[in-house]
């Protein structure tokens, strides 16, 4: 297919496809799909290789968020049976961020509901972060916290954190539809902060809100001009008790078709499956792994999601491989430059070290809320109706008197 072709001959320059290309990729039929995967494989492999990077959550403090977003189990107004805490001290985040590391998690994100944090939160954060870097030589911290204040990036960075997510979500278009108490711009600017700050930036979107095609194009381009390290990949999660509870949109051919989207107007980034991976790939989860070269261990920030084994087993069963601690995540030139930029000059760096962020849709738009695959696929229920059936609330790991799963 000459689109293909074109595609693969661009991401392996690192050169913008063209909007029409974009949006040709999410428009091509299900007979195309495995050769979609496969050309859009061969740009992943170019500056990944078969290196897939694990990452693990840590959600800090959960629910009762001011934020009205309308895909947040933890939103204003929620009534989705879900954890609610407050903050977690530093060696209770420490000890869960641990569970993740002896999984094989090279980053830990750590997440707290709310609109942003209070200068007393970025001291708590930090004591955190401290406690973890401590405790865990060479791993790699991601804070995602909501709206950044000035000044509040840098304190951060000083901590030790390597990378700040904040994600879009949507396109500028349509965010108003989705969130009435901050706008798009506030997101971006959160970015930008992080990026001024030499944190490595975090930023990605939700698929299956209802939005189009162009929406979802628009989002993935305004990424590519931000210029994030790391773009999580969410698929909503429809929780009951929130406004998107019946938003049942997505089919796993259609999250492949938008993970190679992304990674054809992203080739050099880590593009990271994130929330809502086993609800809506369910069995091709594998298939992921050849677009994306990151994705979250275990269990999510208000959802249970895959056993952290199972997610091992699948990485080696489709002939990927963990990436190491001592292996640079991004290709040489994003991590020099990333490195120039002031970050990466602590031991662990922001991507690692030789040749060669969190993902999301909660509270302060930022960790993802993945769910829980059925063991068998789903039977076909009315489009108005809720699968409560695929939506694990998670009741274990950080917050809880049980065990993570990791």
């Amino acid at each position: 297919m000459d689109l293909l072709n074109t595609l693969v001959d661009k991401g392996l320059r690192r050169e913008l496809p063209t909007r029409e290309e974009a949006l040709a990729v999410l428009a091509t039929s299900d007979d195309e799909l495995l050769d979609v995967v496969a050309a859009a494989g061969q740009v992943r492999r170019q500056w990944f290789g078969r290196r897939v990077k694990l990452n693990y959550l840590v959600n800090l403090k959960s629910g009762l968020c001011p934020e009205d977003c309308s895909y947040c189990s933890q939103r204003l107004g929620s009534k989705a049976d879900i954890l609610k805490y407050t903050w977690l001290k530093p060696d209770e985040a420490s000890k869960a961020a641990a569970a993740g590391v002896a999984g094989g998690a090279k980053r830990v994100c750590l997440v707290a509901s709310g609109r942003g944090p209070t200068d007393r939160d970025i001291a708590r954060v930090s004591e955190t972060i401290e406690a973890i870097k401590e405790q865990n030589e060479g791993v790699e911290v991601c804070a995602c916290l909501g709206l950044l204040a000035e000044g509040q990036a840098e304190r951060l960075r000083a901590a030790g954190a390597d990378a700040y997510n904040h994600n879009l979500n949507t396109s500028e278009a349509t965010y108003g539809d989705i969130t009435s108490t901050h706008t798009y711009q506030d997101r971006v600017d959160t970015v930008t902060k992080a990026h001024g700050a030499g944190l490595s930036a975090c930023s990605g979107l939700i698929a299956g809100m209802g939005e189009s095609d162009a929406d979802l194009v628009d989002v993935v381009f305004a990424l590519r001009e931000l210029d994030p390290d790391s773009v999580p990949v969410n698929f909503l999660i429809p929780f009951e008790g929130t406004p998107l509870a019946k938003e049942w949109n997505l089919t796993p051919q259609r999250c492949l078709r938008i993970l190679a989207m992304t990674r054809f107007v992203c080739p050099d980034v880590e593009v990271r499956l994130a929330g809502g991976r086993e609800v809506h790939l369910r069995s091709m989860q594998p298939l992921a792994l050849h677009l994306v070269n990151s994705i979250f261990l275990g269990d999510y920030l208000t959802s249970e999601g895959q056993a952290g084994q199972a997610d091992l087993d699948m990485i080696a069963d489709a002939g990927f491989e963990v990436e190491g601690a001592g292996t640079t995540t991004l290709p040489r030139h994003r991590a020099d430059a990333l490195a120039a930029s002031g970050c990466g000059t602590r031991p662990t760096g922001c991507g690692s070290h030789e040749d060669g962020a969190c993902g999301s849709h909660e509270g302060g738009g930022c960790g993802p809320c993945g769910g829980h695959a059925a063991p068998a696929a789903p039977e076909q229920v009315p489009a108005d109706q809720a699968r409560t059936d695929l939506v694990s609330v998670r009741r274990r790991g950080a917050g809880t008197d049980l065990a993570p799963n990791a």
